[in-house]
């Protein structure tokens, strides 16, 4: 569900720049310099308000197409969608989920 509803979504666009790299490794060591002064890199908001926004409204409408999907096809349908989904990874490389409390 989050490849198909969060991954593959304006959030590539996003991260699509290019990142920076650090000496020291922790980015103590760069700073985004703006008409304002430097930014201390740690402290940088990374997204601006509209692209949250953007990038919110997309994930919520794709999850809700998602579930709206299954919640509304036939067992014939979604028996197979299911099976295949817990014996595939459909990106290995990826760590494994770990639970969280809500």
């Amino acid at each position: 569900m989050v490849q198909q509803c969060f991954r593959n979504t304006e959030l590539e666009n996003l991260h699509a720049g290019t990142g920076p790299n650090s000496a020291a490794g922790d980015f103590s060591d760069v700073k985004v310099v703006s008409p304002y002064g430097e930014i201390p890199w740690p402290d940088l908001s990374r997204l601006n308000d509209e692209e949250m926004k953007v990038l919110m409204i997309e994930v919520v409408n794709k999850t809700y197409t998602f579930l709206s999907l299954l919640f509304t096809s036939s067992s014939e349908v979604l028996d197979p969608v299911l099976s295949g989904l817990q014996q595939t990874d459909l990106v290995p490389y990826w760590d494994d989920p770990q639970t969280t409390t809500l």
